[in-house]
């Protein structure tokens, strides 16, 4: 199996986010299958492989590249060309296009009907995020009645929800990086997450959406936005709550029904069992191996399958239309 490096901007400070914690949580579990290494591309850092460097060497046949870093795909796709390249979709919504030369990797099924849309020449696989063990419910006395953390969330819930709440409530609201974050959840009774705001104006989607699973996972009943990734696993209803629903008053009053029956959420095992570790490695295991398998024939066979580009759809829907208008007229 070819060795697989994850092409990362860095692994600072400055590029700390979800996406980062999740792509190097992905290269963790990568490294128990194959050779794997992270590369840094726009920083150089202490021990630790920089793109243009690696691009320098001779023989590159028996290594993937890994790309994930959504605005910078499109100039590491163009640069890597000659080379085994993987896209590892989080987000979508970019509006760039792929070759049928790299396959895709998402994270969410959201994700993977957007490229199943966008580019349906390519392999495309679904791979979710990992929701790792030391989120459980622990039983523990729950001394917080709501919970919010500030990153992501819309105006909405922070200057209108979240004050009415504290006029009845103990509610923590988070703006900074937790230690523990299953212990918080372990404390809390009721999870506040609306991001759908947040990635409007980002103009992409929700990759995944890994705090309200976090949340569920530890037993909290959860308020939630259900947009893009989140759309996977979230069931109004069922197994949370949809938030911003109408108006601030029927929020406060379903969060007050809630609040006063104080049960925590009980989910069966199998609702997890898709993001636990034993699933995710598994279905690593064999997508790497299919990629790999690509990668041994595409070195023998070019692409041949027309693609969607806008002329040939602009011809398709002229023949189309030729179409009917002959079957109207002339049959």
């Amino acid at each position: 199996m070819r060795k697989l490096y994850f092409l990362l901007p860095g692994t600072g400070k400055k590029f700390a986010c979800g996406g980062l914690w999740a792509e190097l949580k992905t290269y963790n579990l990568a490294k128990q299958i194959c050779n794997a290494e992270v590369v840094t591309y726009r920083q150089r850092e202490k021990d630790t492989l920089f793109l243009d460097d690696l691009l320098k060497e001779s023989n590159l046949d028996d290594v993937i590249l890994a790309i994930s870093w959504g605005f910078d795909v499109p100039k590491l796709a163009a640069k890597l060309k000659p080379y085994n390249v993987i896209y590892h979709a989080h987000s979508s919504g970019y509006g760039f296009k792929l070759p049928a030369s790299i396959p895709i990797i998402t994270v969410s099924r959201n994700t993977m009907g957007y490229w199943g849309q966008a580019s349906p020449h390519s392999l495309i696989y679904y791979l979710p995020n990992q929701i790792s063990d030391e989120f459980q419910n622990l039983n523990l006395e729950r001394d917080i009645d709501v919970l919010v953390q500030v990153r992501k969330s819309s105006e909405y819930l922070l200057q209108e929800l979240i004050p009415a709440l504290q006029k009845q409530f103990k509610v923590c609201v988070v703006d900074s990086y937790v230690e523990d974050l299953p212990g918080l959840f372990n404390r809390a009774k009721v999870y506040l997450y609306d991001s759908a705001e947040y990635w409007a104006l980002q103009g992409v989607s929700e990759g995944f959406g890994l705090q309200p699973m976090e949340a569920i996972a530890c037993g909290c009943q959860v308020f939630s936005s259900v947009n893009g990734g989140l759309s996977d696993y979230l069931d109004p209803g069922f197994n949370c709550y949809k938030i911003a629903g109408y108006s601030k008053e029927y929020d406060l009053q379903r969060i007050q029904k809630v609040l006063a029956s104080s049960a925590p959420i009980v989910l069966p095992e199998y609702f997890l069992a898709e993001y636990r570790y034993e699933n995710i490695i598994k279905r690593l295991n064999v997508i790497l191996t299919d990629i790999n398998d690509f990668f041994d024939l595409r070195k023998e066979q070019p692409s041949n399958i027309k693609s969607l580009t806008r002329m040939r759809m602009a011809k398709l829907l002229t023949q189309r239309i030729v179409g009917k208008v002959r079957k109207k007229f002339f049959s």
